[in-house]
């Protein structure tokens, strides 16, 4: 019997000013290799700290496995580094995909190029890394993240 696990991970955004969607859309991302060497440790390891985190940056460097975090990641203007909300949700198996939402309300002008999931509050270690495309949020819009990872 060949059995074999790959994972898929996407990006949805969202883009919204005054209650009306701008934009939306969807990329794949790139698992870096940390983030593979983690999940290798969630499955066994019980001291091992889950992916419960998105953050956003404005570089648009192109994704490479071996970064370990984002390029130019936001600290200010409601953009920062935020705790997800966490679920697993089916997509072919039950509970077979992990699914982290967070959205962030600008509190000054940004332009969004890059997303990353990680398993803390500052530092930690990087899961995946897409980019955005040029988003440039002003004072009250509304950026929404949901990242799901597939172990199909």
């Amino acid at each position: 019997m060949n059995d074999s696990l790959k994972l898929t991970g996407t990006y949805h955004f969202q883009h919204m000013r005054n209650g009306v969607i701008l934009d939306e859309w969807d990329v794949n991302n790139l698992v870096v290799s940390a983030g593979k060497a983690l999940l290798a440790s969630l499955a066994g390891d019980a001291s091992a700290v889950p992916f419960t985190y998105l953050a956003l940056g404005t570089s648009s460097t192109a994704a490479s496995v071996g970064q370990t975090t984002l390029v130019a990641e936001i600290a200010d203007t409601g953009l920062a580094r935020a705790a997800a909300t966490v679920s697993r949700v089916t997509t072919t198996v039950t509970n077979d995909t992990l699914q982290l939402v967070y959205t962030w309300t600008a509190s000054g002008s940004k332009t969004v190029e890059e997303v990353g999931v990680f398993n803390a509050a500052s530092g930690g270690t990087m899961l995946s890394r897409a980019l955005t495309t040029s988003k440039i949020l002003v004072n009250n819009d509304t950026f929404i993240v949901t990242y799901k990872v597939t172990f199909a």
